[in-house]
């Protein structure tokens, strides 16, 4: 009688994926807030943007300040929103990365990513992130110092900075030190002046129509 069909090799049990490293809350919104200060500042506003524009950044400064970082969000996500609508001036770059992306709705196969591995995916999206950061660093560093204000000692924090995005492994260290810029540059901006009110317009009078 023929002996029992080969049984094939037993696989090892794969190990469980790395679960991914959270970053903590505040972070998140600091990386959002102090840029978004400095889009308010803008000479594009010339003087001084629309209180529609400078309440939500408020109520998002208030809200970090209290810990609130889930309202923090929800006002930087209405602000994002609104600086990408047509009444406003055009964000220069790289302020206009704070605007809410606006893509054309394409087929999934027609994005070069689409065949990625998710952990892939979830690489590029995280180093694409980062170098928006670093570029609304140096932004924001360029305002700054072309506005009076002392970032002598941050330009080379943000070298650094990029040095650390260069390395394979960096988004780490780098964000230790963009978190950091943040901080301390967050400390040296005045506030964004809001533009007054436009005076009511009388209605005209029966006599001035007639």
């Amino acid at each position: 009688m023929p002996g029992p069909p080969n049984r094939p090799p037993e696989k090892a049990p794969e190990a469980p994926p790395t679960p991914p490293r959270l970053e903590p809350p505040e972070k998140k919104v600091l990386r959002r807030l102090v840029p978004t200060h400095v889009t308010l500042l803008l000479d594009t506003w010339k003087g001084a943007p629309s209180p529609e524009l400078t309440g939500p950044y408020e109520k998002a400064a208030a809200a970090f300040a209290r810990g609130d970082y889930s309202a923090a969000v929800s006002s930087l996500d209405l602000l994002a929103v609104r600086f990408a609508e047509p009444r406003w001036p055009t964000l220069p770059e790289p302020f206009r990365l704070l605007r809410v992306p606006i893509r054309a709705p394409v087929p999934p196969h027609w994005d070069p990513d689409h065949a990625l591995p998710p952990d892939e995916k979830d690489t590029k999206r995280a180093r694409a992130t980062a170098e928006e950061q670093l570029a609304l660093g140096r932004g924001s560093l360029a305002w700054a110092a072309a506005h009076g204000i002392d970032t002598s000692d941050l330009t080379a924090q943000v070298d650094a900075a990029g040095q650390r995005l260069a390395e394979p492994d960096g988004l780490a260290p780098f964000y230790e030190a963009i978190d950091a810029l943040w901080m301390t540059l967050d400390a040296r901006l005045p506030a964004p002046r809001t533009a007054g009110a436009r005076p009511a317009v009388a209605p005209a009078s029966s006599a001035e129509e007639a």
